[in-house]
């Protein structure tokens, strides 16, 4: 009897979650019930699922509205009409048009019912079309009516829980119109009696019309949706059959595998064909020659990319260049990546550069069909800070105190509002707020995706399907993960300035040559590694260091226990410590130890979770990898991740196994499953890091312009530039006849980029180039003003970094001149075949300023080039000592000025403030600190700039830092803090 169920994927709408409508449904008996949601079908296999597992028969529509506007329901009556429904929807999304008042379906596999007192006339209905009755629409229908028409349907709408749900529900009706709660009107909201009833209660209302009553049973029954759930439903074939995508498959992993490991490696043979055997049986041959068609088009371009994920694991991966990890020489988990057992298809991870990833998907599109491609969906959700600022919003409060409840973690409501605030706060906690895009997913069909979900344009301009990965998982599309890095950026433009700039070209899939390089062996033993994917950042920098890492394996092993979880439950001390003194390895059991010899008794990798999980808790492989998706936050809410612990500990009983060693296995387990990386995954990372670090050893100057040109490094641009000075970089502001928009190189002459100018315009910046590059360099003032004619405003932020110094006149002399002759010419000024003649005036010598130039870099593009220590009066340096020096002084108190960097906050068992922080010191060497909570409260920081430092010199497996007992920040020298 209820067709008008609405969830809280009614965004800004209903309340009610999809489980809890289900259950609610269940509680009260119902044999059926339909999911209507307005303008969205998001959790509507969730819903089926649920339904068919209540026992309850799933019916799936929409509730179509155009924002107040109540339009029509539309239900399917089978898949087709529901795929009916989905292109309806997309059609009018796509376009952002106003859905119709009366739509107009060929198919005649769907109902539209319209509310009472807004249909068309009842004799010009269709035999589809259908009429709603409210219970408060029975006082306005005679009997007589409701006889001689057969299109009466009781329309009952269920939107929240409660009483405490409807306030909620207002609330988000207010959120959604960006107004003040008191300021909405009885049409922004639903009725106070939207709420699931038992059926009894709701047949005794229709009593009186029991044709009414038989016609919405006779909806219910026509309508049946199917769906076989976690079967898969990407596309089938590459090629046209089955076995010719296996015979494609087969030739090109064989002939990569002769490439890769020479034509006489009967084992990689051997494993080349159990894989492709175990492909072929899971069905999962079109999923590779997929990925390996993108790969080959991303070739063809010119595309740099790395594959990565689980997908490394595999050897017909690597065969086929999807990724350039060697399974057999890491020894890596072949059943992580896939096993008989496994349902969903393996996982790829590729990675392009953020310029280049736009390009594939667009390729994607062409290759297969806009009907069957599409990025996969997610849904943002209603989070603390930004519940309090929409409710504050709501409810009326001033903006100051908005701002300061947002930044108060905890608060004790002072009035009313504030309670109504932390009330309905705690409610909205995890709403769906709206849908998004998920970072990286692609889903490529055998049948048109409106089967499964409407498909929006959002702004980003390609389709996207209304659906999240846990609901595609769900009914088995699985998904390509296509992902875009900055990292790869800067490889790819280093390559090509090298070959500019040097003339050189260089294969940086000579993976093999670079890890057995002693240069770059030292470089990572030394953690020179600025500026290189994923080694870069004070806490890898310091692992490195404490690791004494210098070879592929152990940088595989770092990549992994850098993640926080392995990090915080101290496995990652442990692990440092036993890879020094192996006298120190202890093993939990010796079952252990079988397990976790390679790691010295420490679990550093997914697969590591995975073998524990099978080989001594017990569990299944299939299982054991559901237990490693659920502690990464997949699957928790379907209790999932319950019934595996139980079953762990049960089976951990079972086989003898003290209570205190299972739960110690258990915790390790549990507390880095959600973080660590497949051994794959670090080792596909620590490929990539020594691609970087190989142009960085090598061809330091490309390398530092192309990190500075992708602007997606950890640190700020500034070190990155202060990085390339440091590595023979000569380093030059910007200059109208030099400069191009980004930072360029020639020779080992760096030309900082227009682009870097804040304030320049744009679309300015980029005319300064065109017009260089079209009619030869700028001459003089009055050659920039004829050809560019610029505002007075640009001018003079060009004057003021020096980009007009090649005219050989001070900046002063060029500002009073610029000023005085500037115009701005209009559109309709005449243009002058002839240079004009210039104006010749004398002025006096202007005295040159240092300070004022160096105030002038920073105003202007953030940071000076050249010794940003020019800014700090050299008084405070007496008595400083330098970075190189902490070895000879370890337990010592020193002072230290320094240059702040970064800092990282974190939290103490005790969950107190304390930060470790990044400096450089005034030769430019890298200093890390330690600012416990005590020492933090009294000594905070106090943004950017120099900082005197007062603390001890502390040591860790080789590695100096100082911890910080007293600091203040220091003025610069411009009279700035």
């Amino acid at each position: 009897m209820f067709l008008n169920c609405k969830t809280w994927f009614s965004f800004h709408y209903g309340t009610i979650p999809t489980k809890d409508l289900v259950e609610k449904g269940q509680l009260l008996g119902l044999k059926a019930m339909a999911l209507t949601n307005i303008n969205s079908t998001a959790d509507c296999w969730d819903f089926v699922l649920k339904c068919q597992e209540a026992n309850i028969k799933p019916i799936v529509g929409v509730e179509v509205r155009n924002e107040n506007e109540f339009c029509y329901i539309l239900l399917a009556k089978n898949n087709a009409g529901l795929l009916a429904i989905q292109s309806f929807l997309s059609f009018y999304k796509q376009r952002k048009l106003a859905f119709p008042n009366r739509p107009s379906f060929e198919s005649a596999d769907i109902w539209v019912i319209y509310s009472f007192g807004n249909h068309p006339e009842l004799d010009q209905l269709g035999g589809q079309e259908l009429v709603g009755l409210r219970m408060e629409d029975l006082n306005k229908l005679s009997w007589q009516e409701a006889l001689n028409a057969d299109c009466w349907v009781i329309l009952h709408p269920v939107t929240y829980q409660d009483k405490t749900n409807y306030d909620l529900h207002r609330i988000l009706r207010a959120i959604a119109k960006n107004t003040l709660l008191s300021k909405l009107t009885k049409d922004d909201f639903a009725k106070p009696n939207e709420t699931l009833l038992d059926e009894e209660t709701l047949v005794y209302a229709f009593a009186r019309f029991p044709t009414v009553i038989s016609k919405t049973m006779q909806v219910i029954k026509s309508c049946s949706i199917e769906m076989e759930f976690h079967i898969d439903k990407n596309k089938k074939h590459f090629t046209a059959s089955e076995e010719g995508d296996h015979e494609l498959l087969r030739k090109l992993a064989i002939e990569g595998c002769k490439i890769r490991y020479g034509v006489k490696n009967k084992k990689a043979m051997d494993r080349v064909e159990k894989e492709l055997s175990i492909i072929k049986q899971s069905k999962f041959n079109s999923y590779f020659l997929i990925v390996w068609d993108m790969l080959r088009y991303a070739n063809e371009q010119g595309f740099y990319h790395v594959g990565r994920g689980s997908g490394a694991n595999s050897v017909v991966a690597y065969c086929l260049r999807i990724t350039d990890v060697d399974p057999m020489k890491l020894d890596l988990y072949f059943e992580r990546f896939l096993n008989p057992n496994r349902t969903s298809p393996p996982d790829f991870d590729i990675d392009f550069s953020w310029k280049d990833r736009d390009s594939i998907f667009e390729y994607l599109f062409m290759r297969y069909g806009r009907q069957h491609v599409s990025l996969l969906g997610m849904y943002t959700t209603f989070q603390r800070r930004a519940i309090v600022r929409e409710l504050g919003k709501v409810f009326g409060l001033p903006k100051e105190e908005i701002d300061e409840l947002v930044h108060k973690r905890e608060w004790s409501a002072e009035d009313k509002i504030q309670r109504w605030i932390q009330k309905y706060g705690a409610l909205l906690v995890d709403f769906p707020s709206n849908v998004s895009v998920h970072a990286a997913g692609v889903l490529i069909s055998e049948q048109p995706l409106n089967q499964y979900g409407v498909l929006e344009l959002p702004p980003k301009g390609f389709l996207t399907l209304h659906m999240d990965m846990f609901e595609a998982d769900r009914i088995g599309l699985f998904k390509f993960d296509i992902l875009s890095q900055r990292g790869l950026g800067h490889i790819k433009d280093a390559l090509e300035l090298v070959l500019r700039n040097k003339g050189k070209h260089i294969d940086i899939h000579q993976v093999e040559r670079f890890l057995e390089d002693p240069k770059l062996a030292d470089m990572i033993q030394k953690a020179d590694t600025i500026g290189c994917f994923y080694i870069e950042s004070p806490a890898m920098r310091q692992l490195l260091g404490k690791l004494k890492c210098s070879d592929y394996i152990t940088l595989v092993a770092a990549s992994s226990i850098i993640r926080p979880g392995v990090a915080q439950s101290g496995m990652m001390k442990q692990y440092i410590e036993r890879y020094h003194d192996r006298d120190k390895v202890e093993y939990l059991h010796p079952k252990m130890k079988e397990l976790l010899e390679e790691t010295f008794g420490v679990m550093v990798y997914q697969e590591d979770v995975i073998r524990v999980a099978h080989h001594f808790g017990g569990i299944s492989l299939e299982e054991a990898d559901i237990l490693r998706r659920a502690m990464s936050g997949k699957y928790r809410s379907e209790n999932k991740f319950e019934l595996m612990r139980e079953k762990f500990f049960a089976n951990c009983r079972a086989q003898g196994y003290e209570e205190a060693i299972t739960a110690e296995v258990w915790r390790q387990m549990e507390s880095f499953g959600g973080y660590s990386f497949a051994k794959g995954h670090s080792a596909s990372f620590a490929v990539e890091s020594y691609q970087s670090l190989y142009l960085k050893t090598y061809f330091p100057c490309e390398f530092y312009v192309a990190v500075i040109n992708n602007f997606g490094g950890f640190y700020r641009t500034e070190f990155y530039f202060h990085e390339l000075q440091k590595n023979g970089g000569e380093i030059e502001l910007p200059c109208l006849n030099h400069s191009d928009y980004l930072t360029n190189i020639m020779g080992q002459q760096v030309y900082v980029g227009l682009i870097h100018l804040q304030g320049l315009e744009q679309d300015f910046a980029h005319q300064i180039v065109e017009e260089r590059q079209r009619n030869g360099f700028y001459k003089s003032l009055n050659d920039v003003l004829q050809r560019l004619h610029p505002a007075p405003e640009q001018l003079n932020i060009l004057i003021r970094i020096g980009a007009l110094r090649f005219t050989g006149m001070d900046k002063k002399t060029l500002l009073w001149e610029a000023n005085f002759r500037n115009k701005r010419t209009e559109k309709d000024d005449p243009v002058t075949l002839f240079e004009t003649e210039e104006l010749k005036f004398s002025l006096p010598d202007f005295e040159k300023n240092r300070k004022e130039d160096l105030r002038d870099e920073l105003d202007l593009l953030g940071f000076v080039v050249g010794d940003f220590y020019e800014l700090l009066n050299r008084e405070h340096l007496k008595g400083s000592i330098l970075v190189k020096e902490l070895t000879n002084l370890l337990g010592q108190q020193i002072k230290v000025i320094g240059r702040l960097v970064t800092l990282k906050e974190t939290r103490t068992i005790k969950k107190e403030r304390m930060c470790f922080g990044t400096f450089l010191d005034v030769e430019g060497e890298w200093l890390d600190t330690v600012h416990f909570p005590p020492v933090l409260r009294q000594y905070p920081f106090q943004g950017g700039g120099f900082y005197e430092l007062h603390g001890r010199v502390m040591e860790e497996f080789g590695v100096y830092s100082v911890e910080v007992t007293a600091m203040r920040k220091l003025g610069s020298d411009l009279g700035e803090n």
